[in-house]
């Protein structure tokens, strides 16, 4: 049967140039962004789109309400299947079938325009199905009907469920447009995908249809256009297969041909054109757009255009102090910080701390709030911080010399308001957290950082005397010319090393214990769950509950975190270190200190002024300075169990009112929010909506840059170019070569990955790793600097350690024979 055709029916179908970026619940994301770009004038296939509203009268012709309602429950499969088999209401059948003969009857695309999808920050890409090259009506129809039910796929339900959409409020378009015969095709990005510049168009092409490069089915042509029109960057691909339409419809994926691996590229003309396309696009959105394109017959087609989602920071120029900083704070950001990490311990717990340091020491301003920007509420990058100098700077040799003078690192738990603290921990640990009235609940987190900043004002105190104390070591070492002498400060004895002691002595007993080392070759979870609940383990029980209660506020991702667990709540990360030191033997770094000392002592000039007692003094001040630094760092996170225990209890009673849907929702809020409610049972409907209207923003923010780095490794690292046969680059953080296999552990439940003379390759550490350089025989690190701690490490075991490599768990693999260079900071492959 033909078709006279007539102008689509209103409602059912519209001609794409009749829709907007406003008509999103019309036209859904694909058809309202490709109707805006027709609105602008920009080259965009001529088509129609299948309303929403045709979709809802399909929806109610074949009484498919109950399923949808039920389909999150089903996984979907069954809708699925209803939609590629229902009848399409007559009318809304000639709609289709008239406006695709307005559009001349021939090949056409037929794209699934879903209300949720091609969004800021939800981009829904391959969630909903797209058909190339359909010809004629029956087939037209039953790809019509295909796209509706690709809404109700598993990967579809699964993926909305992982953004927090209502399914509810989920309808789906249909884009039906004339089919471009494509000699070249594929996407563009206005920005750089890679380093987040904005003033970069990336392009990747290769011959036949999109859907070739879309789907990852080959390696395209690469280039990169500048913010001129000229090809910076040009990369050929390998074009494995070619997607062609074919012509009784439907396409066909050809294997590559002679012909083809010598082709001729998108032509430099076209490139421009492109690029120049790409920025008017973005420019007409507001913000970098993730375009597909089509060339045929030498002119350009866009295809569709969405909102790049995963897009990292615009690049920053950085100082040289932000350089030399950067890479170590960098290290204490391994994931992006929390809405409650950045205003409950960020702003008035650690980095409160640092900021007073830095005001009351040497008179330097800085402001977490300028490292750690946020944007609707939610990190979006990581800038390294530049503390700036102020009037103070000029007074602080006045200020610190009477502290030097006092204040000896020495004898500082001998200081009154140590005591002080310690009573305020133990009072705060001893809180029943879900016995308080909600008042008492909320005052507890302010209550823990009051007892934070206790230990900043022993830290601007004491810390004085501590680098005046390093620098007549370091004075000592230059006027003795034994500048070359390291190893002096290792081993000192500090609550870290303390921890590290009863790590190993728990690893001595499991070794003289034939069944606690059987049951260590468990994995970590299991192995938990049997210390846990075997009788036979016991003993072994209460010694691990009793290093918990010592130690067990202890981070396992970084002191700039408290939405990450502590060893405490994660007692498998302890296990893991037990479980490696297990395995390996221990390795005292003392001695490599006493052989430093016996060499500083036996200097000439020491002993014939027999000066050798003040020499010890010197160097027993200095390892006393460092102790101090550490253990006022492991004293200043004590708080941390209260903290968390305070914020996750308010998240467990605002779910219970229903104020929030989940408990580890309270994450998404800040904690003056928190502070702010005077009782969750009697909350006010408008200000519970508002805190979920909030954790609903926030944690759709967060799911966007799931995946972007808080800095591209590129402003960090600049300088890693290629280096001869380097296979990466870094900064030398501890001298020596070593050779072996990589090993790569990304997280503390990698641990028991690691085996005797691996190479180590890291995110980044914190003491919870220090186990592991037992075993390592070199560390590679993408974060961090010689001041890092896993250098700090690295250097007290002896083994070589490169730091900001900014690529090294991505440019390296398991297995991988490499070459550490810790003096060089090369790491190179088995020649």
């Amino acid at each position: 049967m033909t078709h006279a055709p007539t102008r689509p029916a209103t409602g059912f179908v519209l001609p794409l140039g009749a829709v907007g970026r406003d008509d999103l619940a019309t036209a859904g994301g694909k058809g309202a962004n490709l109707g805006e770009l027709i609105r602008a004038g920009f080259p965009v296939p001529d088509g129609v789109v299948v309303t929403t509203d045709a979709y809802a009268a399909v929806v109610e012709h074949a009484r498919l309400a109950p399923a949808v309602a039920a389909a999150t429950d089903d996984g979907g499969t069954a809708l699925h299947d209803a939609f590629a088999a229902v009848e399409i209401p007559a009318e809304l059948r000639t709609a289709i079938l008239d406006a695709y003969a307005l559009l001349g009857g021939g090949p056409v695309a037929v794209r699934s325009s879903a209300t949720a999808e091609d969004l800021p920050g939800a981009a829904f890409a391959g969630q909903q199905d797209t058909y190339l090259n359909v010809v004629g009506p029956d087939a037209l129809l039953d790809a019509v009907r295909r796209c509706w039910g690709s809404l109700w796929t598993e990967r579809a339900i699964s993926y909305r469920a992982r953004r927090d959409v209502d399914p509810a409020g989920v309808r789906i378009a249909v884009v039906v447009q004339k089919m471009v015969p494509a000699a070249f095709a594929g996407v563009l990005f206005t920005a750089n995908p890679v380093t987040g510049a904005r003033d970069e168009v990336v392009v990747e092409a290769s011959s036949g249809l999109g859907e070739a490069v879309v789907s990852g089915l080959v390696t395209p042509d690469h280039y990169v256009v500048d913010a001129d029109g000229r090809v910076r960057e040009r990369r050929r691909g390998r074009r494995e297969v070619v997607v062609r339409a074919t012509d009784g419809g439907g396409v066909e994926h050809s294997a590559v041909t002679e012909a083809d691996t010598a082709h001729e590229e998108l032509p430099d003309a076209a490139l421009t054109e492109l690029a120049a396309l790409g920025r008017e696009v973005a420019e007409h959105f507001g913000r970098p757009q993730d375009v597909e394109w089509a060339w045929a017959d030498g002119r350009l087609w866009l295809v569709q255009a969405r909102p790049m989602t995963a897009l990292p920071p615009a690049p920053i120029p950085l100082s040289r102090i932000q350089r030399l900083i950067g890479p170590q704070i960098a290290e204490y950001l391994p994931v992006r910080p929390y809405p409650i990490d950045v205003s409950g311990w960020i702003a008035r717990g650690i980095g409160r701390m640092v900021e007073r340091m830095l005001s009351e020491i040497p008179g330097l301003r800085l402001s977490f709030a300028d490292v750690v920007p946020e944007v609707d509420g939610v990190v979006d990058r990581y800038v390294p911080p530049r503390p700036q100098p102020t009037r103070r700077t000029l007074t602080a040799p006045f200020r610190n010399t009477p502290r030097i003078r006092r204040f000896h690192p020495a004898r500082w738990t001998r200081d009154p308001r140590f005591a002080r603290f310690e009573r305020e921990v133990r009072e705060l640990a001893a809180v029943d957290v879900r016995a308080v009235s909600w008042g008492e609940l909320a005052a507890l987190p302010e209550r823990a950082l009051a007892a934070t900043q206790i230990i900043t004002d022993l830290r601007v105190d004491y810390l004085p005397r501590a680098g005046f104390d390093l620098l007549r070591l370091r004075l000592l070492q230059v006027l003795l010319n034994r500048r070359h002498v390291t190893g002096l400060t290792l081993g000192t004895r500090s609550r870290t090393e303390d921890a590290n002691r009863e790590l190993q002595r728990l690893a001595e007993r499991v070794r003289a214990d034939g069944a606690l080392r059987a049951v260590f070759g468990l994995e970590p979870e299991p192995l938990a769950e049997r210390i846990e609940h075997d009788p036979a383990f016991a003993g072994f029980r209460a010694e691990l509950t009793a290093f918990l209660a010592e130690y067990g506020h202890r981070e396992t991702a970084s002191p700039l975190l408290m939405s990450t667990p502590t060893w405490s709540d994660a007692p498998t990360t302890v296990l893991g270190m037990v479980k490696v030191l297990v395995a390996g033997d221990a390795s005292p770094v003392t001695d490599r200190a006493e052989r430093a000392e016996r060499e500083l002592l036996a200097h000439p000039l020491v002993r014939l002024s027999r000066s050798e007692e003040r020499v010890r003094r010197v160097l027993a001040a200095a390892r006393a300075g460092i102790a101090f630094r550490e253990d006022t760092h492991f004293h200043g996170t004590r708080v941390l169990p209260a903290l968390r225990r305070a914020v996750l209890e308010m998240g467990r009673r605002l779910a219970e009112a229903g104020v929030l849907r989940e408990p580890d929702d309270v994450l998404h809020l800040r904690l003056e929010e928190l502070e702010g409610i005077t009782d969750p049972a009697t909350l006010a409907a408008a200000d519970a909506e508002r805190l979920r209207a909030a954790v609903r923003a926030r944690s759709a923010r967060r799911a966007e840059l799931a995946g972007v780095p808080l800095i591209a490794p590129s402003t960090l690292f600049p300088d890693r170019a290629e280096d001869g046969d380097a296979l990466i680059t870094g900064t030398p953080a501890s001298g020596g070569r070593a050779t072996g296999p990589v090993r790569v552990i990304r997280e503390a439940a990698d641990f028991a990955r690691l085996r005797s003379g691996d190479v180590l390759v890291c995110p980044y550490t914190n003491p919870a790793w220090t186990p592991l350089f037992q075993r390592a025989v070199a560390v590679v690190v993408d974060t961090g600097g010689p001041g890092s701690h896993a250098a700090i490490v690295a250097r007290e075991y002896g083994i070589p350690a490169v730091m900001g490599t900014g690529t090294g768990t991505s440019a390296l693999t398991d297995g991988q024979v490499v070459t550490v260079d810790g003096d060089t900071g090369r790491v190179t492959g088995e020649s």
